[in-house]
């Protein structure tokens, strides 16, 4: 049993200047979780799911420093008594990011590393290798390049290494916020086997429509405190409007409606993004993207849709500039694109935003995008603080990027692109990490950047997110667009069967 009694956690940041902020993480939070349930934890970004999935593995307050009140105790042991090492023998971890839980470069050694660390007799990680490959289905992961892995199959490696340590608790800190739909079913079998195991499963989540038939708890989070604690009977009655006045998102992808109501731009001849014998590969020769002939709309959202490893990153890449060796033409509205003239006239918001937060403030962060020179600094500040404000980023101002949740982060990197003054913006993943009500919030931002004139290429794998805020899709496998199409109600049956919802 899981077990929390009047905690209170703080996490201790530090503002611009370096002065200390206290953050509320949980507060008043007493839960008691049974052998055996499968709970699933969310709410709005910040909300302090992740919070618990810390308390529970043992983070706090071993890593996160802060003030911690209250007591958690694991199967009747107060975790104040154990060591982060005891902790680690009862609960496995699998993170948002799988990457930042590796150790080796071999997916071999990788699987192996957690019960190695537990000093499990090496003959017998040998055999329960063996087994997690063949009951997961991953043999053609063994033995690879973790850095040549798509996303989804590093996520399946960390889920590999839980299943040889083979611990009595798992937690997940959303797991699917970067797999396709695909490997999200990977993902939710590996869940079904592990919770017939008996497993307790914690999983901190967003999107829920493949836990809908696994949970048998979910607890709604609010400002740190449980909002709602649903039993099983109570998550199968909930409607798609229930979900949406609870601020989550939808338990089933066949009942979001169709919501892109606005009436798309006409495109005039010339009012193109073109293709025309485009070709690029990596020194590997094994990922390359071939566009022999494409033209889509200018001034519209653009999805761009495929499955892990499908060639979606690689495209924008070269579309923006970050990429040299290719040969053919990309034409933007009538004018064919250097690779110089592309870095001027895109800006890439990545799926990593880690990668791209570089300053001391939120705030400043998103004055640092502001390239144009006619502009002052306190017009630039004033037009930074009013798209914080939609973003919900108002209170975060003075605060250090990396001291952000996951969702805060990405929205941070979001206010950025929109704060940029190119023509051409582009979201890898945009979604990732966000709730219901950020994810619509940055939906309607993103019609805005439409209204303004700019062209918005979205890299998404969010069903959710395509049908609120996008015009048209590419749609891509194995480094080749197979097909593109504008969006409207008879085509989002093709959209639903690619994603294979039908």
């Amino acid at each position: 049993m899981i077990e929390f009694k009047d905690v209170i956690f703080k996490y201790n940041i530090t503002d611009a200047e370096g002065n200390k902020k206290d953050a509320v993480g949980v507060k008043d939070l007493n839960l008691k979780i049974n052998d055996g349930e499968f709970v699933v934890l969310t709410g709005f970004s910040g909300c302090g799911k992740t919070t618990i999935i810390r308390l529970i593995n043992g983070l706090i307050p071993k890593f996160y420093n802060g003030e911690l009140i209250g007591e958690i105790y694991l199967d009747g042991k107060n975790t104040k008594e154990m060591t982060i090492y005891d902790v680690s023998e009862k609960v496995g971890s699998v993170f948002q990011n799988p990457r930042s839980q590796f150790f080796n470069v071999n997916t071999t050694d990788e699987i192996a590393f957690a019960a190695e660390n537990q000093c499990i007799d090496p003959e017998i990680i040998k055999s329960k290798i063996i087994d997690t490959a063949y009951s997961m289905h991953i043999k053609s992961l063994l033995d690879r390049n973790i850095f040549d892995l798509s996303g989804g199959e590093k996520q399946m490696v960390a889920c590999a290494g839980i299943d040889v340590l083979s611990p009595t608790i798992i937690v997940l800190d959303e797991p699917s916020s970067n797999l396709d739909h695909r490997a999200i079913r990977r993902l939710k079998n590996t869940l079904e086997e592990w919770k017939n195991q008996g497993k307790t499963i914690v999983i901190a989540e967003h999107r829920l429509f493949f836990l809908k038939d696994l949970a048998d708890r979910m607890i709604v989070m609010e400002n740190g405190e449980i909002k709602k604690d649903l039993n099983k009977e109570e998550i199968s009655l909930l409607k798609y409007k229930d979900c949406e006045d609870l601020g989550l998102r939808a338990l089933s992808l066949e009942d979001v409606p169709f919501e892109n109501d606005f009436r798309p731009m006409q495109n005039e001849p010339g009012n193109q993004l073109e293709f025309k014998d485009f070709f690029f590969s990596y020194k590997d020769k094994k990922h390359s993207v071939s566009v022999p002939d494409l033209s889509v709309p200018c001034n519209d959202v653009i999805a761009i849709i495929g499955h892990n490893g499908a060639g979606k990153s690689t495209l924008v890449r070269n579309i923006c500039g970050l990429e040299r060796r290719n040969k053919g033409s990309i034409v933007y509205k009538g004018k064919k694109l250097s690779n110089s003239e592309r870095l001027r006239n895109c800006y890439m918001i990545m799926q990593d935003v880690n990668h791209q937060l570089f300053t001391e403030s939120v705030l400043d962060e998103v004055m640092l995008s502001m390239t144009d020179r006619k502009t002052d600094k306190e017009e630039k500040e004033a037009k930074a603080k009013e798209i914080l404000d939609k973003l919900s980023l108002s209170d975060y101002c003075d605060v250090h990027p990396m001291a952000l949740s996951g969702g805060q982060k990405q929205r941070t990197a979001i206010a950025s692109g929109i704060a940029s003054s190119k023509p051409i913006i582009i979201f890898d993943e945009p979604t990732s990490g966000l709730d219901f009500n950020h994810m619509y919030l940055v939906a309607d931002l993103i019609k805005e950047l439409k209204r303004i004139g700019k062209t918005v290429l979205i890299i998404t794998h969010d069903y959710e997110f395509i049908l609120k805020c996008c015009d048209y899709v590419i749609q891509m496998d194995n480094g080749s667009v197979v097909d593109s199409y504008r969006i409207d109600s008879t085509s989002v049956d093709g959209l639903k069967k690619f994603i294979e919802l039908k």
